[in-house]
């Protein structure tokens, strides 16, 4: 997979921004990027949008910016000229497609039938989007056509909000999602970027899903985490079930048979996406001790951070 279609699957909600106004594109940038989503796909529809995908380029280099309802090969020209790294469009114009495939530029087409996805594979993409999205059937249209399309990639865009988001990004043909329900139009023309941060920070912990899987107790033998383990179940009802390396007191609690991670143990983090959550953490400055990570095939189902907290380890688990 192109290597900007990667960065776009590891942030995982592509911002939908239709711009009236130059002087409006910095300021948005700025509310996504301190919001969790350093992405924006810039639509075509308006005048200012090569002046605002511009600025944001050139302002937040580690924005990633696309521009989307490309429809010519003439507006293909601007946007890349502008700064953009990626192109979408509504539908699949062949002509268009074909441009940006021949000049190495990654583009995501809109499909909604087995027909397009056939006429994109023939073009000689892996990604395409799926629009509109929610009105075309969902994420059971996308799953009915994916089967027969193995190494085909999906981004749903079209009635994608806080509320449907993780029901999409849950199926593993899911390249990510886009939506404009933090981006409005309204918000942007009245200046509410603190808001629109605010909304984009919801829509990443939406995403992320972040919830206490359980605590676990270093002990210096296999018998005292056991008597860790009977006294919480004594307490509390929490079921010992003695496992390998660990004696589990229900699901919060692990009393760990020897010394593990952490100078006290360690807390695990469930997320809907390990490698996503991943993503977002680095970008926020944390660290993560990579020989700590663990995969199921070629997905990471967890990983540690570098540094500890409270005297914890902390570690990401996939959900």
């Amino acid at each position: 997979m192109n290597e900007v279609l990667e960065k776009i699957q590891k942030i995982g909600i592509v911002p939908v921004v239709v711009l009236d106004d130059a002087k409006d594109a910095a300021p948005l940038a700025k509310a996504l990027c301190e919001g969790g989503l350093p992405c924006a796909e810039v639509t075509f529809r308006t005048a200012a949008a090569e002046e605002s995908i511009r600025i944001m380029a050139k302002e937040f280099p580690e924005m990633l910016v696309g521009a989307g309802t490309v429809l010519t090969t003439e507006q293909v020209d601007r946007a890349v000229n502008a700064g953009a790294k990626f192109i979408v469009s509504p539908g699949l114009n062949p002509t268009v497609v074909k441009y940006c495939v021949d000049k190495g530029i990654p583009v995501t087409p809109g499909t909604s039938n087995p027909s397009d996805v056939e006429m994109a594979i023939s073009l000689g993409l892996d990604v395409v989007k799926f629009f509109p999205a929610e009105q075309a059937g969902g994420i059971n249209m996308i799953k009915a056509m994916a089967a027969p399309y193995t190494q085909m990639k999906f981004m749903p865009t079209g009635g994608i909000n806080a509320k449907n988001i993780n029901s999409y990004l849950a199926f593993d043909k899911i390249l990510a999602c886009g939506g404009s329900w933090m981006v409005k139009k309204d918000l942007v023309a009245a200046g509410e970027f603190d808001k629109i941060r605010d909304l984009t920070k919801e829509a990443v912990q939406t995403m992320l899903g972040f919830e206490l899987a359980h605590i676990g107790i270093n002990c210096d033998s296999e018998a005292e985490a056991e008597k860790t383990a009977d006294a919480f179940d004594g307490l509390f009802g929490f079921t010992k079930k003695v496992g390998n390396s660990s004696v589990f007191a229900g699901t919060a609690v692990e009393a760990m048979k020897s010394k593990g991670l952490g100078s006290k143990g360690h807390i695990a983090v469930a997320t809907n996406s390990v490698v996503r959550a991943k993503n977002y953490l680095e970008m926020m400055g944390y660290k993560f001790n990579e020989e700590s990570a663990k995969f199921k095939g070629d997905k990471m189902t967890a990983i540690y951070l570098a540094d500890e907290i409270g005297g914890f380890a902390v570690h990401l688990v996939q959900k």
